[in-house]
């Protein structure tokens, strides 16, 4: 069998696929037409069939995204169900850090956005929440977890020794008694054993989860 015959067709799930892999690897920018191509052993050209050009590409890597977070459910009501949708978008912002920047800015979202936009109100009106105060539910939500992402993964560090030698950084250039609150900050807090910076995110989803109530107004 020759290696023609043995070539998987071309989809827009394959196109897709192999323009997300590029994307964790170089970044958004690193994605063109001709690099996925690339990617798949094709000409640029054959991908124009399945895809209309690079930004229904990037509407369709973020359709992809919104694919791999967990849908909620009201089953265990909507307190638990947002806190686990928040975790499974933190986890999936992560992976793909590329998308958190464009998670909102596609104007053609595709049918997994639109599936799971709506089951995230769906869980909140079920919930008791208003039209009105689910919006508000579901807009403040989002911007932590996106903002808690980005802050996250511009940290100078992604591990406990990192973290470390940071600190002993910061602190050895640090003037004798300058910055007397962050350099309690470091000692007394960061630099403790089992220090995660990860639990900030768990703090600060509880405090909104907990302020959030179906008949606030």
């Amino acid at each position: 069998m020759s290696a023609k015959a043995k070539r998987v067709p071309l989809s827009r799930e394959r196109v897709v696929g192999a323009a997300m892999a590029l994307a964790d690897e170089k970044g958004e920018a690193g994605v063109t037409m001709r690099a996925v191509a690339a990617q798949l052993g094709v000409e640029a050209m054959s991908l124009y069939n399945h895809v209309a050009g690079r930004e229904d590409l990037l509407d369709g890597m973020i359709d992809a995204v919104f694919g791999e977070i967990d849908l909620p459910t009201a089953d265990s009501g909507w307190k638990q169900a947002m806190r686990d949708r928040a975790a499974s978008s933190r986890s999936v912002l992560r992976r793909h850090r590329w998308a958190v920047g464009l998670m909102d800015s596609r104007s053609r979202p595709g049918p997994a956005t639109l599936r799971h936009h709506d089951a995230v109100l769906g869980v909140l009106r079920a919930g008791g929440f208003s039209v009105a105060m689910a919006a508000h539910a579901f807009s403040l939500i989002d911007s932590y977890v996106y903002g808690f992402v980005i802050q996250e993964l511009s940290l100078p560090f992604a591990s406990r020794a990192e973290l470390d030698e940071v600190a002993d950084g910061i602190l050895r250039d640090l003037p004798a008694d300058a910055y007397p609150h962050l350099t309690e900050l470091m000692t007394e807090h960061a630099s403790q054993p089992g220090y995660d910076y990860a639990d900030e995110f768990e703090f600060g989803l509880a405090l909104i989860l907990d302020a959030l109530h179906p008949d606030s107004t």
